[in-house]
C-alpha cells in the first residue's frame, strides 16, 4: 500500500473509536502511551496539543515583552528587537542541541531503552550548561558593542545595553528551558514540557509591568525590567523541570547509575548537534542580516519589523509545536524499526499544520493594522508593522510544510540535511535578494518581507522534494 492510500486511510479512522475530546484531555493530563501502537491521527493529537501550548506559551514571552515596552518608545522596542535577531544565535545553539536531544532520547524510548534516554538526558543538561557559560560572558562584557555592531543607535545602546546585557548574561536558563523540554519531548512526556512553559510566562506576564514601571514596591528598571522578568519567569520554569526531571514524574528519572555526565558521550551527542546548530546558525544568521539590512532605513523601521515579528512569532511557535509531534513520532518509530509510520505521521502532520497556518493567514491579513496597533499605539509603526505581516503571511501555508519537514529530518537524526537546504535558500538566496529587492530595486523594508515569503516557500518545496527520497530512515543516532 503506498503512502497516499495509507494516510487517507489513518484519516478515515472513526472519531467514536478514538474519543478526541478524552484524548485530549490525556494529553493535557500527561497520561503515558505508546506512540509506536496507537492509531497515528491519535498519537500526533496526544502529543501536538501540549506541544503547540508550549510554543504558544514561549511565543507569549515575545509578545508580552513588546506590549510592555512600546509604551517606552520607539528605541526601547528597537532595543528588544535587535537583542532578539542577536539572540536568535543564542536559540540557534539551544534549538540544534534541543533537536539532537529530542532525537537521542526518542530513539532510546522507541527501542524500550529508558537507561539509554537517561544516559543521554544527563548529557544534554551538562552540555547546555558548558555552552551557557561561553556565551554569558562576552555577552555581559561588551552588550554595547553588539548593539553598536547591530547599528543601533547612540540613543538605543543608552536605553537597551542593559537590557542586552542581562538576557546574554543569564542566558542558562534559555538554554536548559529548551533542553529540559526536549528531553520531555522526546519521552513523549509533552504535558509536563507544556506545564513548565505555563509557570515562566504567568510570573513573566506578573513582573514584566512591574519591574518595567515600578509597580508598588518593585523598582523602575524600563526596558532592562523586561530581561529581569524573563530570566525569573525563565528560571522558576527551569527550576520546575529539574524538579520535575529528578523525581521521575515523566518516563524518565533522571537518578541512578545512568544519570551522570560522561565526556564521550557528551561529545557524542554534541557531534549529532552541530547539523541542527549549524542548522538553525544559518537561519538565524539570516534573519540578523536581515535586520541588519532593515536597520538601514532607521528606528522606526526597526520598530515595526519587530512588532510584525513579534505577532509572526506568535503564530509560527504554535505551528512548530505542531511539527515537534512530528519530530518525536519519527524518532520513536524508527527506534521501534517502524519507517513507514514515520513517514506517514510526517505527511499527516504536514496536512494538520497547513490548516492552521492557512487559517492564522487570513487573520492576518485581515486583520493586520489592528493586531499590530494592539501592539503599538504609533501610527507610523503600525503602517510599517502591518505592511510587515501581510506580506510575510501569505507564505504561511508554505511555511507549514516547511517546518513539518525540517522537524522530521531532525527527529530523524539527519540534522544535516536541513542545514544544506537552509545554507543554499538563506544565505545564496534570500539575504543577496532581500538586499536587491530593499536597495537596488529601491522597494524599501518591504523588499525584505518579500524576500523572508519567497525564501520560505522556496525552502517548503525543496525539503519535500527531498523528504520524499527517504533516505533519513537509514540515519542511526
Amino acid at each position: 500500500m503506498n503512502s497516499e492510500n495509507q494516510i487517507e486511510n489513518d484519516q478515515n479512522v472513526s472519531t467514536a473509536n478514538i474519543g478526541w475530546w478524552r484524548a485530549i484531555r490525556d494529553s493535557l493530563a500527561g497520561k503515558q502511551h505508546d506512540f509506536t501502537s496507537l492509531p497515528i491521527p491519535r498519537a500526533i493529537l496526544l502529543l501536538a496539543v501540549p506541544m503547540v501550548l508550549e510554543m504558544a506559551m514561549e511565543s507569549v514571552f515575545a509578545v508580552v515583552d513588546v506590549f510592555f515596552v512600546s509604551k517606552l518608545g520607539p528605541e526601547a522596542i528597537a532595543t528588544v528587537g535587535l537583542t532578539e535577531s542577536v539572540l536568535t544565535l543564542l536559540y540557534a545553539v539551544a534549538i540544534g542541541l534541543a533537536m539532537a536531544t529530542t532525537a537521542t532520547v526518542a530513539r532510546r524510548i522507541g527501542e524500550k531503552n529508558v537507561d539509554g534516554a537517561v544516559n543521554a538526558a544527563s548529557q544534554a543538561i551538562g552540555l547546555g550548561v558548558i555552552v551557557s557559560l561561553l556565551i554569558a560572558i562576552p555577552g555581559i562584557l561588551f552588550s554595547a558593542e553588539i548593539l553598536r555592531l547591530m547599528e543601533a543607535s547612540e540613543e538605543t545602546i543608552a536605553v537597551g545595553s542593559g537590557y542586552t546585557s542581562i538576557l546574554l548574561g543569564t542566558n542558562v536558563v534559555i538554554m536548559l528551558i529548551f533542553l529540559n523540554n526536549a528531553i520531555y519531548r522526546g519521552a513523549g512526556d509533552a504535558a509536563l514540557a507544556m506545564r513548565s512553559l505555563w509557570l515562566a510566562n504567568g510570573i513573566n506576564i506578573v513582573l514584566d509591568p512591574c519591574l518595567i514601571f515600578g509597580l508598588g514596591p518593585f523598582p523602575e528598571m524600563g526596558v532592562a525590567g523586561a530581561a529581569v522578568a524573563t530570566t525569573c519567569g525563565r528560571g522558576v520554569g527551569v527550576l520546575y523541570q529539574l524538579w520535575g526531571l529528578r523525581r521521575g514524574a515523566g518516563r524518565l528519572r533522571l537518578a541512578g547509575p545512568e544519570f551522570r555526565f560522561q565526556w564521550a558521550p557528551m561529545l557524542n551527542l554534541l557531534r549529532i548537534s552541530l547539523g541542527g546548530i549549524g542548522q538553525f546558525l544559518v537561519a538565524t544568521a539570516s534573519w540578523v542580516a536581515l535586520m541588519r539590512i532593515v536597520s538601514t532605513f532607521g528606528d522606526m523601521a526597526v520598530a515595526g519589523y519587530t512588532v510584525a515579528v513579534r505577532i509572526v512569532i506568535f503564530a509560527i511557535l504554535p505551528a512548530w509545536g505542531l511539527s515537534n509531534a512530528a519530530a518525536t513520532l519519527v524518532g520513536q518509530n524508527l527506534g521501534a524499526k517502524s519507517p513507514d509510520r514515520a513517514e506517514r505521521s510526517v505527511w499527516l502532520t504536514g496536512i494538520y499544520n497547513m490548516a492552521f497556518l492557512g487559517f492564522v493567514t487570513l487573520v492576518f491579513v485581515i486583520f493586520a493594522d489592528e493586531l499590530v496597533y494592539a501592539l503599538c499605539k504609533d501610527e507610523e509603526i503600525t503602517r510599517r508593522g502591518a505592511s510587515a505581516l501581510r506580506i510575510m503571511s501569505y507564505g504561511y501555508i508554505f511555511y507549514a510544510w516547511g517546518m513539518v519537514m525540517m522537524q522530521a529530518f531532525n527527529g530523524a537524526g539527519d540534522t544535516g540535511t536541513p542545514t544544506k537546504i537552509n545554507l543554499v535558500v538563506f544565505w545564496m538566496f534570500q539575504i543577496p535578494f532581500a538586499w536587491y529587492l530593499a536597495k537596488q530595486l529601491d522597494v524599501g523594508p518591504q523588499g525584505v518581507f518579500w524576500a523572508v515569503t519567497v525564501a520560505e516557500s522556496l525552502l517548503a518545496v525543496v525539503s519535500i522534494l527531498i523528504f520524499r527520497r527517504g533516505k533519513w530512515k537509514a540515519v542511526q543516532v
